[in-house]
């Protein structure tokens, strides 16, 4: 044993020595930098989340409430364009033209100018739009790999547009009022103005991230006939004729995309890197990078509001869409949540990511509308305060890193994401017939209702992170959610027996985020992010008990269901890696 160790001593030694005098030779300095070019053609792909609103004038009048319709969605897309760098100069011009899917969806009321008129349900769905712009640009940072950019042109926009009075087949003294919807379909250009920030992460890609809005023009659609109450509270009714009205239809969009370059090698890296997790100016020896494991957790604090949207169904009248007897919307529901997430990549391209939040929903308000609650009663509305409530959701993805190099990545990832919201509803005011429920008005400190909805969903997306220039990142993640489940109940605590409507539904969305994080050390960072969410049903039913009597339980009938969740976030991370670092060569 005594020589084994004594032998052990030696050799150990002995290797000490050899690195002790390996790392007193002289090396090679690291080759300069050269500047990157950012002149010529180059042809991408794009996703990202859009935010419209359909605005549809009331020709009869000011509304009491509604003619905006909230258009989320998914688009998916590309992009091809030319730059041209000035020589000697780090401004960079261009021209890019791009075209893109789009899944966006909404629904509002419209028309209702009167407590005494059935008004209609709009429902809008742009399903494409591109642009053709010019661009201008400013490269900096390492290199000048880091572009700054803004655009503007021509958009166009291709739009749907349905109207339909509400509380299905009317019928005026024994017969059909036959004109009950309208449909229109047409193309609409207008303008867009944007800004983003590309990166080159290698000699023939790029990614980048944009911000987009566009604004589009008038077009003319038709209304639908209705009815009208001739004296308030009278069951006595007249036609109301059909007319014309116009729509105009302004987007918000963000994109995560990747471009190549043409003549630049789709292979080549820029591998060469400080052996710290991302570039530092006082790091002294540059080394060769290879992929290790990176392990990456931290908090967050995120301060959001939302959207909630119960359309409730009488089925189809005519081939505009559904008619709906009734809708509750939710709107500025406050909420703050704190957050655990984390990321794990593997030395092999492949990673797994997730967060877990729980928080509060604190404020807010509901607006109740039904049509024709009774034959004196063509359309009621009453608002309503909410708090109490409750917000939780968890995010689990698996992923593969397409290009990854030193500083960057980008990834496509499959994943789950549960999303639950809950809230109280108090207090009652009627704001458009003195004839309706909320007459006189129900005081705020009553409980009149809650509302419990868990959304789960499927995700697909994209992930990219760059390094900007010292010790800035920033990061994006943009998901498709093309499967989605929704389950809720909601409490009708007015009325005089226990009323509870049991919700469900499929449907699809879409989920982004971006951060901008500094390290202010080599492991520890903060940073700053904004993140919006979307999922909506496009099939979807609502089974009331109590409505028909005391545990009676009523046929289902169709809805709809849609929620938005955006804000923005603070966090703070730990990052840490065991690298495969390799000495520069002599």
């Amino acid at each position: 044993m005594k020589k084994l160790l004594l032998g052990t001593t030696a050799l150990v030694t002995s290797v000490g020595a050899h690195w002790a005098a390996a790392a007193d030779l002289p090396r090679k300095a690291p080759p300069p930098i050269s500047a990157y070019n950012w002149s010529g053609f180059y042809i991408g792909a794009e996703i990202g989340g859009a935010v419209g609103t359909a605005n549809v004038s009331d020709p009869f009048g000011a509304s009491i409430f509604g003619d905006k319709v909230t258009t989320p969605g998914f688009l998916a897309g590309g992009q091809i364009g030319y730059n041209w760098q000035v020589p000697n100069s780090p401004w960079v011009l261009g021209l890019q033209a791009d075209a893109n899917w789009l899944t966006s969806d909404g629904t509002n009321t419209c028309f209702a100018f009167s407590g005494l008129l059935i008004s209609a349900t709009c429902h809008a769905h742009p399903d494409a739009f591109g642009t053709a712009t010019a661009r201008a640009g400013y490269a900096f940072g390492p290199a000048g790999r880091t572009l700054v950019y803004a655009k503007g042109g021509a958009a166009w926009i291709h739009e749907n547009v349905d109207t339909v009075t509400n509380h299905g087949n009317i019928t005026l003294g024994g017969k059909a009022v036959p004109n009950l919807s309208t449909s229109a379909s047409f193309m609409q250009m207008g303008w867009t103005v944007g800004a983003g920030v590309e990166q080159a992460i290698a000699p023939g890609w790029t990614v980048f991230l944009e911000y987009d809005y566009l604004r589009f023009g008038n077009s003319s659609i038709g209304t639908p006939e209705s009815i009208i109450e001739t004296k308030p509270g009278v069951n006595a009714y007249r036609i109301f004729l059909p007319g014309t009205t116009s729509v105009n239809q302004d987007i918000q969009a963000a994109k995560l995309g990747v471009n190549y370059k043409f003549g630049g090698d789709p292979m080549a890296r820029w591998d060469i890197a400080r052996s710290t997790p991302y570039p530092v100016k006082a790091a002294a020896q540059p080394t060769g990078w290879t992929p290790g494991w990176e392990f990456d957790f931290g908090s967050r604090f995120w301060y959001s509001s939302g959207k909630f949207q119960w359309n409730i169904g009488a089925g189809q009248a005519g081939t505009g869409g559904n008619s709906d007897i009734s809708r509750l919307t939710y709107g500025g529901l406050t909420g703050y949540t704190g957050e655990y997430f984390q990321r794990i990549d593997s030395p092999w391209g492949v990673f797994t990511k997730g967060n877990l939040g729980l928080g509060t929903i604190n404020g807010g308000h509901q607006n109740d509308e039904d049509w024709l609650l009774s034959a004196t009663v063509p359309y009621s509305n009453t608002l309503s305060s909410t708090g109490g409530g409750k917000l939780g959701y968890g995010t689990l993805d698996l992923g593969y890193d397409v290009l990854r190099g030193a500083g960057y990545k980008v990834g496509a990832f499959v994943g789950y994401n549960y999303f639950n919201e809950r809230w109280d509803t108090s207090g009652c005011t009627q704001i458009a017939n003195q004839f309706a429920g909320c007459v006189p008005a129900v005081a705020g400190s009553r409980l009149v209702g809650t509302q419990d909805s868990t959304w789960q969903s499927l995700r697909v997306g994209l992930g990219a992170e760059t390094t900007l220039f010292d010790r800035l990142k920033l990061s994006v993640d943009i998901a498709y959610l093309p499967y989605v489940t929704m389950t809720g109940r909601d409490n009708h605590l007015l009325r005089a027996t226990t009323t509870f409507f049991d919700q469900q539904g499929t449907g699809q969305g879409a989920q982004l985020e971006a951060i901008l994080s500094y390290y202010v050390t080599d492991y520890l960072n903060i940073g700053v992010g904004g993140r919006y969410w979307t999922m909506w049903t496009t099939r979807g039913t609502d089974t009331c008990t109590g409505c028909g009597g005391i545990g009676v339980v009523s046929p289902s009938s169709p809805a709809r269901f849609n929620t938005e969740r955006f804000g923005v976030f603070l966090q703070a991370s730990y990052k840490f890696s065991v690298q495969n670092a390799v000495m520069s060569k002599y």
